[in-house]
């Protein structure tokens, strides 16, 4: 799944150590690396799966174990990414301070499924970045949330990177934002499908603050006025302080 070019590297190159080519000493590493993940992973389930908010469960039903194993171990990752990769905003910007990521609680509460209604003709817009600078992308189509009994149309994007190899994402504000969540706004990466049928999964447990979260260096695209989302998406990442 592409992302937004600002923000995070790959999994596949996050938190790699050069082992100057010995491969036992390699091997050695990354056993000790999965085992300190699976560790982790395994008390963080036993905290999410506890913890309760205001005496209720804090989201309504419960998640895939493997799911859920899914979610915590890419979070682990991202933040040993974010720590350790030289691409990350705090390996290049040397202002910005290193702090674990903030997350909501998973939950399902925030999953939602739809088609993708393609716009016919699909518009070029403006998206303006946080500097100031514009953006030119194509509205490509929009999911539809089914909320509380209330439906809502989330706008699909399409991008280019500076290859010129397109993308896809969810770029929004709802009412956490500037509150809970970064003053700019989320995003959901998205992977399209060929076929016109297909039933898409919209996860907001992995919404994302773009890289301009962290660090002034970086600049981001801004959700447009139409893709503020009119409820509270409390699941994802939080405001980063």
């Amino acid at each position: 799944m592409k992302r937004v070019p600002i923000n995070l590297p790959t999994a596949g190159r996050s938190g790699r150590v050069p082992y100057n080519q010995n491969k036992e000493l390699y091997m050695k590493n990354k056993v000790k690396f999965v085992s300190i993940i699976s560790f982790l992973t395994a008390i963080l389930i036993l905290q999410f799966g506890c913890q309760t908010k205001n005496g209720e469960e804090a989201n309504s039903n419960p998640l895939d174990e493997n799911y859920l194993t899914e979610l915590l171990n890419e979070r682990i990752v991202k933040d040993s990414s974010m720590r350790y990769d030289p691409f990350s905003p705090f390996n290049r910007d040397k202002k910005a301070e290193y702090a674990k990521l903030n997350y909501y609680e998973p939950g399902s509460e925030f999953i939602f499924t739809s088609k993708l209604y393609e716009y016919d003709p699909k518009d070029t817009v403006d998206v303006f970045g946080t500097r100031g600078e514009l953006r030119r992308v194509v509205k490509l189509g929009y999911v539809e949330l089914n909320y509380r009994i209330d439906e809502h149309k989330v706008n699909v994007y399409k991008a280019f990177g500076r290859d010129g190899t397109p993308y896809y994402s969810i770029w929004f504000t709802d009412k956490t934002t500037g509150k809970e969540t970064y003053s700019v706004g989320r995003y959901i990466d998205f992977e399209k499908e060929d076929d016109p049928d297909h039933i898409y999964t919209i996860d907001f447990n992995k919404a994302y603050n773009p890289y301009c979260a962290y660090s002034a260096e970086f600049t981001c695209p801004i959700p447009r006025e139409e893709d503020y989302i009119d409820f509270e998406i409390k699941a994802g990442e939080k405001n980063f302080h």
